[in-house]
Order: structure tokens, then sequence, then C-alpha cells
């Protein structure tokens, strides 16, 4: 079966989600593993040999000074369009305080792109999806017809270091996701990660939302919450969509650890590939497997 991964990282040493000497620690500590850089065409062919076809985040570009944020989104796009049979398109993450010159590379790079496009709102070291600051950045997203990928619970980032490393985990609790989704009806938007410690209350603003889509990259599907469990495979069964995060995780362990929680076949199917269609259709966009 192939299978649409909607949120994965890069597994190239310049797209690599943790950069810096401390990060790799960390994963070392929070993962435990480390890093295994592979060139773009080994990236590629990683995918093609596991069936996947994927969408990719870039998330710390949203860090980097304006002319290397640009830089880090043209990488991106080379990359897509020398493997496009892969690469569906781009998470695109943009710090917003940056104000007029961030919604400007967000335009950019709608602008620019080849497949598929979406604004992602970590809402790690930045402010929480809420804040007005975004409301330039969701104004466009509906123009554009993007979706906005709004994370909620825990994160690793920062995880172990003194104070978190400055990330205040409360800027991903789900009432941020409900507050948006109330405020812009007309937006499209994806939950991503468990919603764990609040996965209740994150599957409380699924059901009342119920256009959100839900993806779980970040985690083993073997420690998902007992309710999330519960709903993947009943009233989430239609929205709950496959990510995962890679290079951290593997597919060939996910695509295990998935089987082994003993969702039925079209459960699965879902999760692995038709949801990801729905998706894509909902955006007036279209994927088929030829």
């Amino acid at each position: 079966m192939t299978i649409i991964d909607v949120n994965s990282h890069w597994g190239t040493r310049r797209g690599y989600p943790l950069q810096t000497e401390e990060e790799l620690a960390q994963q070392r500590a929070t993962w435990n593993s480390a890093p295994n850089y592979a060139t773009e065409a080994e990236m590629a062919d990683y995918f093609r040999a596991s069936g996947v076809r994927v969408i990719l985040d870039l998330g710390f570009a949203k860090f980097r000074p304006l002319e290397e944020m640009r830089a880090l989104h043209d990488y991106a796009f080379e990359t897509e369009r020398a493997h496009r049979d892969v690469i569906l398109g781009h998470w695109i993450h943009v710090d917003p305080r940056m104000g007029a010159d961030g919604v400007a590379e967000l335009r950019r790079c709608i602008d620019k792109r080849l497949g598929f496009i979406g604004f992602a709102v970590s809402a790690s070291l930045s402010p929480p999806a809420s804040e007005p600051a975004y409301d330039p950045y969701y104004r466009l997203c509906i123009e554009a017809g993007i979706p906005a990928l709004i994370f909620v619970g825990t994160t690793g980032l920062g995880a172990g270091l003194p104070g978190g490393g400055g990330v205040i985990l409360d800027h991903c609790h789900p009432r941020h996701l409900d507050l948006v989704a109330a405020t812009y009806p007309n937006l499209k938007i994806v939950a991503a990660r468990p919603g764990w410690p609040w996965q209740a209350e994150t599957i409380a603003v699924l059901m009342h939302k119920r256009s959100i889509w839900y993806e779980l990259h970040g985690w083993s599907p073997k420690y998902h919450a007992p309710e999330l469990k519960h709903e993947i495979a009943r009233r989430l069964k239609d929205r709950v969509l496959f990510a995962a995060d890679y290079p951290l995780f593997t597919y060939e362990r996910l695509a295990r650890e998935w089987r082994a929680e003993g969702y039925p076949e079209a459960v699965l199917e879902n999760l692995f590939r038709r949801n990801a269609e729905a998706f894509f259709a909902s955006l007036g966009q279209t994927w088929t497997s030829s």
C-alpha cells in the first residue's frame, strides 16, 4: 500500500530539524537516537523504497533571519522539483512577529509552490495560535485556499533543558486551536500531534469543530492515550492522517507498530492513504497512485 505522510522533517544535513549541538544532544536524550544524514537523492530514494509520498516540514527556518529563511524555502522547492514523485510539498513556518515581511514571505512561497503548500503554527518559542499576530497569515491562507497546521500537545523541543529551553507548553493547549477555528470558520485546519496531556480536550475540539483534520506525527502509536486509540477507529476514523516525523521515526517501525495495535484493515487504509486523499480533495487538489 502506498502511504501518504502529511508531516515529516528532512533527513539532509541542511534541512535536519535539529541543528545545534544542544539540540542534537537533546535528540539523544529524548528520542534515544542520533542523526544519520542523507543526501537529497538518498532521502528521496528512501521515500520511494518505503512506498511513501510526503509533505516536508522545515520548521527551524522560522528562527532564521529573513534572507536565510528565504534561502531555506528555495532549497525546499528545488529539492521538491527534483523529486516530485515522492515529495508532495511543504509546511511553511513563519514567526508572526516578523510582521509584514513574514506575510510577504508566505505569499512568495504560495506563489512559488509546485505542489502542496500549507502554513504551520508550532507555537514553540513563538506565540500561541490564537494570538492576533497570526491574523494576517490566516487571512492569506483563506484567500489562497491553503490550510493551516496548528500544533497541540506537548513537544520534545526543549525537553530536559533548564526551563524547557524557554518553550511554554501551554502555547499548544487545544484551546488555541478552538479559538482559531471559531474565529476563522473558512480556514482549512489540520491539528498536529497527539494532544497529550490534553488529549480529551483535543478530541472535544475535534468533535465540535468537525471540519478539522488531525495528524499524529511525533509519537509511536503504542503510546497514544486510550481515549485517542478509541476514537481513531470510531469518531475520528475519517479524519486521522498518517504523519511519521521522519527521520526521528522510520516508516518500517511506524507501519509495524500501527498494525500491532489491532486496528481493522479499513481503518489502517484510511489512516495510511484514503483520508489524505479526501483532505487533498477538500483543498481542490487530487492525488492518485498512478
